[in-house]
């Protein structure tokens, strides 16, 4: 199982972050070793002062796939739900600056919070859909898939091109404006719509 996961993908995200816009999907991968599941809090790592957040609508691919044409993409993931990419920012800043890989920045263990997936058939359309993320019952991030730079369906016909997508792969499709730090004793809550799919603690 794989995660592949879409950078810079909201055009609010990527003016806060200092990027242009990408003229194609930008494309990273995770360990599975990087995931939190059920519910369970994130310990602050040593190697960090800047632990930042990122939600995203997240997919979780349905059966095998490979060259899937944009019209086709829908076919291939029946589930959703949000994520958290969290990120050592002060890593990634300095890594990128020195023009290295920064997978150390996001791939740690833990780096990434994954909520209960809900039926895409439950969903009117997955290219509309609300979505926000809360920090001590404040919200920090919210957004509408209909604001992502490249669609759900264009960024499975793009990774599928270069990776044979399997049952079960995950992938995080982007995060909105908003990001920022996170201190222990946080409580984050991620919502699709209004259901909340995901609720931990940052200790």
């Amino acid at each position: 199982m794989k995660i592949i996961c879409i950078g810079l993908n909201y055009r609010q995200h990527a003016l806060e972050m200092g990027r242009p816009f990408p003229k194609e999907p930008v494309v990273f991968l995770k360990p599975d070793s990087s995931i939190l599941k059920n519910n369970k809090p994130f310990f602050l790592p040593d190697f960090s002062s800047a632990i930042h957040y990122e939600v995203e609508v997240v997919l979780k691919i349905s059966k095998l796939g490979k060259g899937i044409e944009p019209r086709y993409a829908s076919r291939y993931f029946d589930e959703v739900t949000t994520g958290i990419d969290i990120t050592a920012r002060d890593l990634q800043n300095r890594l990128s600056l020195e023009g290295l890989p920064w997978e150390i920045s996001k791939c740690f263990d833990g780096a990434t919070p994954i909520g209960k997936f809900i039926p895409v058939n439950t969903i009117k359309n997955t290219a509309d859909l609300d979505f926000r993320l809360e920090i001590n019952d404040k919200i920090v991030q919210q957004s509408n898939t209909s604001d992502m730079i490249f669609g759900i369906n264009e960024i499975i016909s793009y990774v599928s091109r270069f990776f044979t997508l399997k049952t079960g792969d995950l992938i995080f499709t982007g995060t909105p404006s908003g990001v920022g730090p996170l201190k222990k004793n946080d409580r984050l809550v991620a919502f699709i719509g209004n259901k909340p799919l995901l609720d931990f603690m940052i200790k």
